[in-house]
This record gives structure tokens, C-alpha cells and sequence, in this order.
């Protein structure tokens, strides 16, 4: 099973170019060089340029490089997305997804720009629409043409949307946060859970870490580089988990277990799907172990 750790995905202003070189040297799985929220109106067409530039020229060894272009709706968004086809990111991040039409679109113009396949486009799921949409936004991973290969809570766009209360656990939220894993998973593709504001408060983004990797996300976008340790921590498996992994995946492994749907290990009835679960546990850990 071959994976990628997208454990902590940091958020680069893409008009600062001293936060683009800073992006090579940090311990994150991912980088997202923004376009949008960070760079104001009157710097959108340098920061476009000077992005596209850092990609082109590469330098950021193992971390996977996104470009967060501005939403469909903004004047924008055409020039965005085709610059940053022409640079070839491992993804382009499409913020405000609403509908599944907006992914088809996206797809559209990537194959008119014969943009390589290995671009993927990540969706933003920030808008209450998005939310009762999202078994369809999801479904899109489906067509190889819309190259869909994640989603990205937008946490506080939706607390904006819908009057919500960014609050200690969440809890106006954990409807909406769980029903994107579900589909996610439904259609196979990797869930980023949304930003942490309070860059103060170690004790609070701990504990909103360990909240996302209990909901089943893949990892957290990040907004400052002192959290990316504690990110990263919560997101790894542990060796103890390892260790129990590799032990259902060898007793279901054993010729005399092949056909069986449960097995005991220590005296625990462990099912099939497990050992399924666990061969994507070892998988996540050795592809962290290679750039530990």
C-alpha cells in the first residue's frame, strides 16, 4: 500500500517571499502557497507570479506543494487557475466549493490546458451549501477528469456562513465535520481538517489535534510554523499502534486465518476489516519513517 502523510499542511502567503524559501526548510508534510485570503486585492497579480516562480523552481523535497488559487466567483480565479496549471503543483486548492459543478469546471479547464495528471485539485468545504452537498462534491472523485483528490475544511468560513461559535471541542461544528469524513471515506479521498486560530494557545490546539484525529481526518491545515510539532505528533501513529498493527496483519497473514473474517489475538476477537484498517496504519507510518 503505497500512501502520503498529509499530517500537517501548512498555509504560505504567497506575497511573501521570504515565507516561500522559509516553506523548503520546515518539517510539514504539505504547503499550501496562498493566493487568496492572505494577499491582498492590490498584490493578487505579483504574489500569482512569484508562487508560480517558486514552484517551477522547486526546492521543497519531500512536501507536497499546493496552490490555493481564489474563488470561481472572483475576478481572479481564471488567471489564477491557468498560471497555476502551467506551473504544475501537485495540487491546485479551490476554495468555496459549493456544488459538484464547480469541480467539473475546474476539471475542464485543467485537461484544456493539458495541465499534467499529477496535478490533483483539492476542494474547500467552507460554505453551509457545501455541507448538504457533499456526498455529490465527493462523488466527483470518481471522474478522472475532475482529479479530485481531497478535502479541506474551511472552518472559518463556515463559523462566518452560519453565525456558528468557534468554541473549545467544537461541538456547533461536529455534525458538519463528520458528515465530510463520512463522504470522504465513501469516495476514497484524503480530509484536512481546518485551521487553528489561537497561535497563543498550545493547550487548545493540542487538544483540537487529538479532536481531529478521533473524527477520522488525515491530518490539519496550519496557520504558523510552531504548531506544525504538535501536528505532526498527534497525526503519527504511535509505535505501540505500529506494533498492534503489524500483529493483526501477521495473524490474519498466517495460512490457517486466510479465509477467516475474525481471528483472537490475546484473547481479542479482531475483525477482517481491522486488519484492513491497520495494513493503512503501517503504511502511513513507514512513508513517515522515510523523512523522520
Amino acid at each position: 500500500m503505497s500512501v502520503r502523510p498529509r499530517r500537517s499542511v501548512l498555509y504560505m502567503p504567497g506575497s511573501n517571499a521570504r515565507a516561500l524559501e522559509k516553506a523548503k526548510t520546515l518539517p510539514v508534510d504539505g504547503i499550501i502557497l496562498d493566493l487568496e485570503d492572505s494577499v491582498a486585492p492590490d498584490a493578487k497579480e505579483s504574489a500569482r507570479q512569484q508562487v508560480c516562480d517558486a514552484v517551477r523552481a522547486g526546492g521543497f523535497g519531500h512536501r507536497e506543494v499546493m496552490i490555493r488559487v481564489n474563488a470561481i466567483d472572483t475576478p481572479w480565479h481564471a488567471d489564477d487557475l491557468s498560471a497555476a496549471a502551467h506551473a504544475a503543483p501537485d495540487a491546485i486548492v479551490v476554495p468555496k466549493v459549493s456544488n459538484a459543478d464547480a469541480l467539473e469546471l475546474v476539471g475542464r479547464r485543467l485537461l484544456d490546458m493539458a495541465t499534467p495528471h499529477r496535478t490533483r485539485v483539492w476542494a474547500m468545504i467552507e460554505t453551509p451549501l457545501a455541507i448538504f452537498n457533499i456526498l455529490a462534491i465527493a462523488a466527483e472523485a470518481r471522474d478522472s477528469e475532475a482529479r479530485l483528490a481531497g478535502f479541506i475544511m474551511g472552518t472559518n468560513d463556515l463559523a462566518k456562513d452560519t453565525r456558528a461559535r468557534l468554541v473549545a471541542g467544537r461541538a456547533p461544528m461536529l455534525p458538519w465535520l463528520t458528515m465530510c469524513v463520512a463522504a470522504a471515506r465513501i469516495h476514497g479521498i484524503d480530509i484536512l481538517d481546518g485551521v487553528y486560530n489561537e497561535i497563543g494557545n498550545a493547550h487548545g490546539f493540542a487538544e483540537e489535534c487529538k479532536q481531529g484525529v478521533e473524527l477520522g481526518f488525515d491530518g490539519k491545515t496550519l496557520i504558523h510554523p510552531t504548531q506544525i510539532e504538535t501536528c505532526n505528533a498527534a497525526f503519527s501513529p504511535s509505535p505501540e499502534e505500529v506494533a498492534w498493527a503489524r500483529r493483526m496483519i501477521a495473524a490474519f497473514d498466517l495460512p490457517e486465518n486466510k479465509a477467516k473474517g475474525v481471528v483472537s489475538i490475546d484473547g481479542r476477537m479482531v475483525e477482517r476489516l481491522h486488519a484492513d484498517m491497520a495494513r493503512h496504519t503501517v503504511a502511513i507510518a513507514e512513508a513517515i519513517g522515510v523523512h523522520a
